[in-house]
C-alpha cells in the first residue's frame, strides 16, 4: 500500500472527460487549452495531449511546462508580465495575451513578430465569491472599454475573455455570452480579429450538461464573428478524476466526534479554506457523525463532518473525492506537513506511485 497522504488520479475517469471535451471541439469548431493554473500534473499529459489543442497559462512557468510536457498550442497570458521575462515568455508560446493596453504597447516591439491578443473585462460574470469575482469592482482583470481597444486593435488579431466560474448553467453562459456580444460585438467584427478565447469556468462535462446546445452556441458565435474560438477547461478537465488518500491519527470527543488525518486542508486543499467550503467524501451516509480534521496547528484546519458506517479508529484510511483542482497547484509546506505524493491509477487498473516528497524538498523550498 502506498504511504499517505497521496493524490490518486484515476486515468479511466480522466479519459471520460477527455471524450466529452473531443465532443465539444468536434461538433463546435472550437479548440480546447488546458488551463495550468488549475491542475498541471503533467504525468497525465501523455493521455490529456490526445484530447486537447495545447495549454494556456498564467505565468512564464507555466507558459514553460506547457510548452515542454504538453505540447500543441501555447497560449501566454499573465496579469503583469516583467521585462526579464518576457522573452522567454514569447520563446515559449505561439500566442500571447496581454490583461491591458499598457502591457501591450510596453512590450510593442518586443512582441512584434507574435501573434498578439488582449483580455477584455465584459463586467459580467458567474462568480458567487467576490475574491474570484474578474468582473469585481475596480477589477485588474482586462479592459473593459471598447473605444479605447479599438484605438490599438491594428496591434491585435484576438481577445480573451474569462468571466466563467464555477458555471454548470448553460443559460447563465448563453446569457452572458449575449452581454459579450452586445458589448464587444463591434471589435469582433473587426477583419483582422481572427480568434477568441472564452476562458475557463465553463463545467460542460458535468452530468446532465446540454452538450449539443452548448456546441450549437459556439458554433454559430463562430461563425457570426468568423472567429476561432478556444476554451480553457480546468476544472472541466478533471472534476471527478482525482481523490486525496489519508489516513487516521487519533480520535477523540470535544462534544462533536473528532478524527486527526495525516493531511492539512491549508496545505494540501487551500483552495476549500479560501472560499470556505468542505472536502467532498462519497458515499457519506453512515450513522455515525465525524469533523474529520487536518494535523496542522491551525484551529480551522478541518475538512468537514462526513458519516460512516461504523466508529472510525486509528489506522483508517479516507478518501476525499474530486481533490484535483486548485490542490496540486496550490500545495505548500505549512507546519512543514509532507506534502502528499501523487499516484495514478492506469488504465489497466495498476497503481503507479510517479512523484513522492521528503525533508530535502522542504530544505530546498526554503533558504
Amino acid at each position: 500500500m502506498i504511504k499517505t497522504p497521496y493524490y490518486l488520479i484515476d486515468k479511466a475517469a480522466l479519459l471520460r472527460n477527455m471524450e466529452k471535451i473531443a465532443y465539444v471541439r468536434e461538433h463546435s469548431g472550437a479548440k480546447a487549452l488546458l488551463a495550468l493554473k488549475c491542475f498541471a500534473t503533467w504525468s497525465v499529459f501523455d493521455l490529456m495531449s490526445q484530447y486537447m489543442d495545447g495549454t494556456t497559462s498564467s505565468s512564464l512557468n507555466e507558459v514553460k511546462l506547457g510548452k515542454l510536457k504538453f505540447g500543441g498550442e501555447t497560449h501566454a497570458y499573465s496579469v503583469a508580465y516583467a521585462d526579464d521575462e518576457i522573452a522567454e515568455v514569447l520563446a515559449h508560446s505561439d500566442k500571447i495575451i496581454f490583461n491591458s493596453v499598457g502591457q501591450l504597447e510596453r512590450f510593442a516591439d518586443a512582441s512584434a513578430q507574435h501573434t498578439r491578443g488582449l483580455r477584455l473585462n465584459p463586467g459580467v460574470s458567474s462568480s458567487a465569491f467576490l475574491i474570484a469575482d474578474p468582473s469585481r469592482p475596480f477589477s485588474r482583470l482586462g479592459e473593459w472599454d471598447a473605444n479605447k481597444v479599438a484605438g490599438v486593435i491594428e496591434h491585435i488579431s484576438g481577445f480573451m475573455i474569462h468571466n466563467n466560474c464555477e458555471n454548470s448553467d448553460f443559460a447563465l453562459f448563453d446569457q452572458m455570452l449575449s452581454e459579450i456580444e452586445d458589448k464587444f460585438g463591434s471589435l469582433l467584427e473587426q477583419p483582422h480579429i481572427n480568434w477568441l478565447s472564452l476562458g475557463g469556468g465553463i463545467h460542460f462535462t458535468g452530468e446532465g450538461y446540454p452538450l449539443d446546445r452548448f456546441c450549437a452556441r459556439l458554433k454559430a458565435f463562430s461563425e457570426r464573428y468568423g472567429v476561432q474560438l478556444y476554451l480553457e477547461p480546468g476544472e472541466a478537465a478533471i472534476t471527478m478524476t482525482t481523490s486525496l488518500e489519508v489516513t487516521v491519527l487519533d480520535t477523540l470527543y470535544n462534544g462533536k466526534q473528532l478524527a486527526i488525518v495525516d493531511s492539512s486542508i491549508e496545505a494540501h486543499m487551500l483552495d476549500l479554506l479560501i472560499y470556505r467550503e468542505t472536502a467532498k467524501m462519497a458515499p457519506s451516509n453512515g450513522e455515525h457523525e465525524y469533523m474529520v480534521c487536518g494535523k496542522s496547528c491551525l484551529a480551522g484546519d478541518i475538512f468537514g463532518e462526513f458519516n460512516f458506517d461504523r466508529e472510525l479508529k486509528v489506522g483508517d484510511r479516507l478518501s476525499f473525492i474530486d481533490a484535483a483542482g486548485y490542490t496540486m497547484v496550490k500545495k505548500n509546506w505549512f507546519n512543514g506537513v509532507n506534502m502528499p505524493a501523487i499516484a495514478i491509477r492506469q488504465l489497466d487498473g495498476n497503481i503507479e506511485l510517479v512523484k513522492e516528497f521528503g525533508f530535502d524538498d522542504f530544505v530546498n523550498s526554503l533558504s
